[in-house]
């Protein structure tokens, strides 16, 4: 049976931990955690180096662990710089306000509605608005992405032609 090795070098200002099927990444003040729960795949730890194995190597196993890969060198990265999401706030006839409180953004004044439309931040992401243009930041990149999704989520214009009411916030610029 063929059987599969990837390593992974941390630099030497990041250590891990691993305990069952969590890796945490710390590099200074900042941490990052993740759960890798894929059937037939270990993690180990040993020294500053991830090892990703399996007894048995296949396509489907190989994917599962580029993939783990992949999220690995993703929570490496975010300690050597954030990933950086920019938005634009786009409106012809009402004027859209854009805040940031406690956890959330809130849209106020969209379409002319009276009821404020709000969208989660997620994780420790920081979100800064500077007229119209939106930007999230954080260490974490499906934090920052699903933070930057939920604010053009949020914006979705329904039961009205889109290339009338094309009022929203949109996504301009992603990290890579």
């Amino acid at each position: 049976m063929k059987k599969f090795e990837k390593i992974i070098e941390l630099p030497e200002n990041v250590s891990a931990q691993l305990q069952v099927k969590t890796l945490s990444l710390k590099c200074g003040n900042a941490a990052s955690s993740r759960e890798f729960k894929a059937a037939g795949i270990r993690l180990s730890l040993e020294g500053n180096k991830i090892i990703i194995s399996s007894d048995k190597a296949g396509k489907k196993t190989d994917a599962v662990a580029n993939t783990l890969e992949k999220h690995i060198k993703n929570m490496i990265q975010g300690f050597k710089e954030d990933y950086e999401y920019r938005l634009s706030v786009v409106y012809s006839h009402f004027p859209i306000s854009v805040a940031v409180k406690q956890g959330l953004v809130e849209v106020n004044n969209f379409l002319g509605e009276k009821k404020p439309r709000r969208a989660r931040i997620l994780g420790i992401t920081r979100v800064e608005v500077k007229g119209a243009e939106i930007t999230v930041r954080g260490n974490s990149k499906e934090d920052a992405g699903q933070t930057a999704a939920n604010l053009e989520q949020a914006t979705r214009v329904s039961a009205r032609d889109r290339r009338v009411f094309q009022d929203g916030i949109y996504i301009t610029k992603k990290p890579g």
